[in-house]
């Protein structure tokens, strides 16, 4: 049904590529602003805000294996993906606006309750868009450096995502006289540009047809449990899993660093583009690193540069001129782009592995569906833990922060972040799939060893 070297038309690379636009301006528009939302905005207590988010992440995972699940089983004229991501699409429009246009000054229970529906909500679509759209690379080719390429395309319209995410929210809030009004609008925006990018995907991909005997398998428990046994997928899922938190951390609490401990709140947004200029400019450069040696390696030693980073930018404030923040998030770049490529790259080899000890069932949405389910945990336990450090340390929106809250906001800028970088290095470390690894499990149809 597909070579095993198919080389992708520039269609389906700039077709499937787009569709993470959306999908990465959601992940970082949540993970930088969500919780500043609901605290400095809408007024949620940090505690409360911090709880909110963990339970939307925690639905969203679980909604995850479901949606991965039957997708692996759905048959229909437009494929086994793309009628997920066109619902899911649309339904991402309308929980945007429903969330931003809650209105502050509710009591503390009310707001709790709204905020936490329409997150739930909001990660419901994401999760029909995101595990069918993951599933998809392994359906399009599978040439290990082909599937770098695609994954390369996707990346660099992901960090496009990411400073729409970013770097564009504050300026369209701040456009409207009334603070509110401007979260909202703002939001549909967002909203809208999600919708369309993923219904660019629906119309520029085709999808391989399969037959019932490719996407019977097991039931759902025994399905989830086999991959869960899976050896090879768990020593990439964990480290990503950790890497995922780590991230999330320092997304969620870098507008708070430059607000309360450079008091320079405007320097964020050049902070940000710093980070995400200098990791869309390194995509290209680790995917021909990449070539020379494994993606494990090209991924390690992208953390291990993220860690210093991280670790250097929170103990610079009080110390360091503001201009050196800046500096720092751009040598991050260079770490985090390896991020964005390497494991969406590598994932489709685990699933090549999968289909060949399975003599060719093929579970895509399975391992996405795990894959995004437990990278939504860790993003879950971060923005939990940010929000309850915060809380712990006696932060207090919008007045000057004592010495406890301020170590309370660094702690969440740097070391907690490293030390998940770091575990997750030392368990990548032992992935065994590298190029030849792959080339010979493909050309003999049978497990390597």
């Amino acid at each position: 049904m597909r070579a095993p070297h198919v080389k992708v038309n520039m269609r389906v690379k700039l077709g499937f590529g787009i569709g993470d636009l959306g999908g990465n301006l959601f992940f970082t528009f949540i993970g930088f602003y969500l919780l500043y939302f609901l605290t400095d905005v809408l007024g949620l207590s940090a505690a409360l805000a911090g709880t909110t988010l963990m339970i939307g992440k925690v639905w969203d995972a679980v909604t995850d294996p479901v949606t991965g699940y039957a997708s692996d089983r759905t048959i229909s004229p437009w494929g086994r993906r793309r009628p997920y991501i066109f619902v899911g699409a649309i339904i991402s429009l309308l929980a945007m606006y429903l969330l931003f246009s809650i209105s502050p000054g509710q009591n503390q229970m009310d707001l709790f309750i709204l905020t936490t529906l329409y997150f739930c909500l909001l990660n419901t679509a994401y999760t029909l868009v995101n595990i069918p759209y993951t599933a998809l690379l392994p359906e399009l080719t599978r040439d290990y450096d082909e599937k770098t390429l695609l994954t390369a395309y996707r990346m660099c319209f992901a960090v496009i995502g990411t400073f729409v995410g970013a770097a564009a929210v504050m300026p369209l809030v701040n456009l409207f006289p009334n603070e509110q009004t401007g979260w909202t609008i703002m939001a549909s925006i967002l909203g809208g540009i999600m919708m369309g990018t993923a219904f660019i995907t629906v119309w520029a991909i085709r999808e391989p047809q399969h037959k019932k005997e490719e996407v019977k398998g097991h039931g759902f428990f025994k399905t989830y449990l086999e991959a869960l046994s899976f050896k090879v997928f768990l020593l990439v899922l964990i480290p990503w899993t950790l890497f995922i938190a780590g991230t999330s951390m320092i997304q969620g609490a870098m507008v708070y660093y430059f607000k309360y401990i450079f008091k320079d709140e405007a320097s964020f947004q050049l902070a940000l583009v710093a980070l995400l200029s200098v990791s869309l400019l390194f995509i290209p450069i680790w995917a021909r690193i990449s070539r020379r040696i494994s993606k494990k390696n090209c991924y390690n030693i992208g953390m291990l540069i993220l860690t210093v980073a991280v670790l250097l930018f929170s103990f610079s404030g009080g110390f360091w001129p503001v201009s050196s923040a800046i500096l720092i998030m751009g040598f991050a770049g260079i770490g985090l782009s390896t991020h964005y490529i390497m494991p969406h790259s590598i994932l489709p080899d685990v699933v090549e592995y999968d289909a060949i000890e399975n003599n060719g069932l093929r579970r895509e949405g399975v391992f996405s569906g795990l894959w995004t389910f437990t990278s939504k945990l860790g993003q879950a336990l971060a923005l939990a833990l940010n929000g309850w450090i915060l809380s712990l340390f006696h932060y207090k929106p919008d007045v000057v922060q004592t010495p406890e809250a301020i170590k309370g906001i660094q702690l969440i800028c740097g070391p907690l972040p490293a030390l998940f970088y770091i575990t997750g290095i030392f368990i990548l470390m032992r992935f065994p799939i590298n190029r030849d690894f792959y080339n010979k499990m493909i050309h003999s149809e049978e497990p390597a060893s």
